[in-house]
């Protein structure tokens, strides 16, 4: 069976090429021949290869190998990712040491055996793939020491809506199949997405997050699918994009519902080819990743608006779970308050700690509009500053309802300086002069619809 590996051969000798292509061409599954050295910048800018054969000398008579260095010199400017052998017939230690330091994987003299050419096509071909794993894993090693120290609680639930959350856990956990999470900021999303994960065949792999929602839109693409040293100002040495990294695990792509729409359609085209091509780079590169999206924004309204691309919306959503707001789930907060308690006693060396039963009655008639994330760190800060062995009221600091601006808006606006209030007044008021047109509010306010809907979000209107 042919060894899955593109190679090119550059030599000037059509017998030698021939032959050459005869010998590789029975072990690898792609090898192509170049007689004119002048050629290799448009081939290399059109095409990837894992190994180059190259002579040392391409003019009539010359021994002294300046043509072969000049020609690997730029071949590692063009394509550093790749392997390159030389190949001459008048080797010298100190020509073959400029190579090398060039970049030069190994060394071949003319006439060769056929055994040990194979030999050393082989071991460069093996060196590189080791030389890509180990930048792999180191990739992934410092994603994973980037998380270490996150406190990710175990999921917390016993009302009618977790139990369900918790039996699509299961029954999607054994699949494949792309998962979309939905729910407000704060219900627990990415604990759903590493729930799934341990529930996978793949849960040996690793788990990769990704925030889109803090990537610029200049380094989406580098960031996901990685660049080469050289493709932009920036890019001083190869970086391995979150696709490669969680190569045999899972990737989990949160707040997806703020990518704009040309990155939407990067991303549509890497799931729809299942491959990645890094930046300065013509390599497709096949990923083999289980995707989890998750976003709290209107997917479906947005696909209506044109602010989300509807056959996105299909790739990733294969098998879709709603999150329940805190709110409605109000019978977990007395489990919830247990479990963040226990936390933080054990943090902060007050596991002695409990909660009076008013206090529970208290906490769970609030809204939490930030739920559990905002219950977590409410109860966070009381541990902290409680003065006694029992939490009471007055240890926690809760919102009070922000008054309806509606009520006390004049015609010319709200009586208020806040700037969060005037551009909820600002939105509300656009949102009716056009009749609830997203699209034409967002042109009114000078947004796009995607930050319209996240302000729509922020301020639940």
């Amino acid at each position: 069976m042919k060894q899955p590996a593109k190679l090119l051969i550059v030599d000037d000798e059509e017998d030698i090429l021939l032959s050459l292509r005869f010998l590789l061409q029975q072990h690898y599954s792609s090898v192509q021949t170049e007689h004119n050295p002048y050629q290799l910048v448009r081939v290399l800018r059109n095409q990837s290869f894992d190994l180059i054969l190259l002579d040392m000398n391409f003019r009539k008579g010359d021994t002294s190998g300046k043509d072969g260095l000049h020609w690997l010199q730029k071949v590692k400017e063009l394509q550093p990712q790749a392997s390159v052998i030389m190949i001459t017939a008048y080797a010298d230690l100190k020509t073959a040491v400029e190579a090398v330091k060039i970049g030069a994987a190994d060394f071949v003299e003319k006439p060769w055996r056929n055994e040990k050419l194979l030999a050393t096509v082989q071991t460069t071909l093996k060196l590189k793939q080791t030389t890509q794993a180990v930048a792999q894993l180191k990739a992934q090693n410092t994603i994973l020491q980037s998380e270490i120290d996150q406190s990710f609680a175990e999921m917390v639930g016993q009302s009618e809506a977790m139990q369900r959350v918790f039996q699509l856990i299961e029954k999607v956990g054994k699949t494949e199949a792309n998962v979309l999470i939905l729910g407000e900021n704060g219900t627990g999303k990415e604990l759903v997405a590493r729930a799934i994960h341990r529930a996978s065949p793949r849960r040996a792999q690793v788990f990769v997050k990704v925030d889109l929602g803090a990537i610029p839109e200049t380094l989406f693409e580098s960031e996901l699918f990685g660049h080469q040293k050289g493709a932009f100002t920036d890019a001083k040495s190869d970086r391995t994009g979150r696709f490669e990294v969680a190569a045999g695990g899972t990737l989990f792509l949160d707040e997806i519902g703020n990518l704009q729409l040309p990155m939407q359609a990067k991303l549509l085209t890497v799931l729809q080819n299942r491959s990645v091509r890094r930046l300065g780079s013509n390599a497709e590169t096949p990923i083999d990743v289980r995707l989890i999206s998750a976003t709290n924004m209107p997917l479906y309204s947005m696909v209506n608006e044109q602010a989300f691309r509807q056959d996105l919306l299909y790739r990733i959503n294969t098998v879709e779970i709603q999150l329940p707001p805190l709110r409605e789930r109000t019978s977990d907060i007395p489990l919830l308050i247990e479990h963040f308690i226990k936390l933080y006693g054990k943090k902060y060396q007050k596991e002695q700690l409990d909660i009076s039963a008013p206090t529970v009655q208290l906490l769970q008639g609030y809204h939490w509009p930030g739920n559990i994330r905002e219950l977590q760190h409410t109860i966070e800060r009381a541990v902290i500053l409680c003065e006694s062995n029992t939490l009471q009221a007055e240890d926690f600091v809760l919102k009070t309802s922000t008054p309806d601006i509606a009520s006390s808006d004049t015609a010319e606006g709200p009586n208020t300086y806040k700037l969060d209030e005037l551009e909820k007044w600002a939105i509300r008021k656009v949102l009716t002069q056009e009749q609830g047109n997203i699209s034409k509010a967002a042109d009114v306010l000078g947004l796009t619809r995607a930050a319209l809907y996240r302000r729509l979000e922020k301020y639940g209107l």
